[in-house]
């Protein structure tokens, strides 16, 4: 994509506020399974019928009153809870100190469109978008509240993922939990794009249903998600190019064996390698700036050819496996969610593809149609 067409979503004003919701759900066995997309594959006209042969079937279920949702998954030995609702994206910020969302990355509007259009038509919220905060201890003593009770569903998924919900629809609950929530300010930690699409949706028919948009607001502090790297390869770049790059910028460039370069890997040091020697980047950064802001601002654009294209990769595995002659692995440090907060706060952006928060919960164990609102 041309980074030159990546823009600044909305930003939400405040309350923050997630609204109950008729949440549908898939059956537990159906939760993980590959051939449940097609509950929700083209054409999407057909969405509502299939929705309602499904039910029939007791491959899904539709809860009649509505509820704000707790809902606790393990994947891979982490346990992350959060509250799943309807968040209400009706108004927008009218400056800094009243926003109540914070995106991180920006959008690609056409992108954007495309989900937003693809929504309208299925009449659904398919997943909720992953929000993260440091929530305040009322709050938090109210989760754990709901915690004492009885699951409605504890259940093993096909991605083996456990899976715990709990509904609140107790109105004191919800009141106390709504006046905690609505000072808070959220991080977008994925889903961007369907973010912008809920925006999208919401201009177009303002006052229903797209008044709002599914959302997970999990703790940071009680159940983190793990914040990951995702490294860098640049094509048609060599490992002197970099070494250029560095010295333009003030960087140091030292060349170092593979154990030394991944051993030095840190908040402002980068190991890179063209596939025979290694090196560390090691950046002079100033405390409210990431390392993967200094690479695309500063160190790409100072290299002396290239890059052809940038490609991504979860793991240095991975980046290895895919890196080929014409090209130079960058392995990035993980950010600080504090930073990456801060950042977001001081209305920056980060460079596309700059956090991975995992682990991210299988999709159909909450979702929300528009049709019931």
């Amino acid at each position: 994509m041309d980074p030159g067409g990546v823009v600044v979503p909305p930003y939400v004003g405040q309350p923050l506020r997630l609204a109950p919701f008729h949440g549908v759900r898939l059956s537990p066995r159906r939760i993980g399974d590959p051939a449940s997309g097609r509950l929700l594959a083209r054409p999407y006209r057909a969405v509502a019928a299939r929705l309602t042969q499904w039910q029939e079937r007791g491959q899904l279920r539709r809860d009649e009153e509505p509820a704000l949702y707790l809902h606790e998954y393990t994947a891979a030995g982490l346990t992350v809870r959060g509250l799943v609702g309807a968040l209400d994206i009706s108004h927008r910020a009218s400056g800094p100190g009243d926003r109540a969302v914070l995106p991180h990355e920006g959008i690609h509007p056409v992108q954007a469109d495309e989900l937003a259009d693809r929504m309208t038509e299925l009449q659904l919220n398919p997943a909720p978008i992953l929000l993260v905060h440091r929530a305040p201890d009322g709050l938090r003593a109210l989760v754990h509240r709901v915690l004492e009770q009885e699951p409605v569903d504890d259940f093993v998924d096909r991605n083996e993922q456990r899976h715990r919900v709990w509904p609140i629809r107790e109105p004191d609950l919800l009141a106390a939990i709504d006046r905690e929530l609505a000072p808070c300010q959220a991080l977008i930690a994925d889903g961007h794009h369907r973010y912008a699409a809920y925006l999208r949706m919401q201009r177009r028919a303002p006052g229903g249903p797209n008044d709002r948009g599914l959302a997970m607001l999990v703790d940071q502090e009680d159940t983190p998600l793990f914040l990951g790297p995702i490294h860098r390869i640049l094509t048609g770049v060599g490992l002197d190019d970099l070494a250029a790059a560095a010295e333009v910028v003030g960087a140091g460039f030292d060349l170092v064996d593979r154990p030394a370069a991944v051993h030095a890997l840190g908040p402002a040091t980068l190991a890179a390698t063209d596939g025979r020697r290694w090196a560390t980047v090691k950046l002079h950064l100033p405390d409210d700036r990431a390392a993967v802001e200094q690479l695309h601002d500063d160190l790409v654009p100072a290299l002396p050819r290239g890059p052809q294209r940038i490609e991504y990769h979860h793991s240095v595995e991975s980046t290895l496996d895919h890196l080929r002659k014409d090209g130079v692995a960058v392995l990035m440090p993980a950010p600080d969610v504090d930073l990456v907060l801060k950042i977001a706060a001081d209305d920056r952006l980060l460079p596309e593809k700059a956090t991975s928060f995992q682990p991210k919960p299988s999709v159909g164990v909450l979702i929300r149609s528009l049709r019931d609102e």
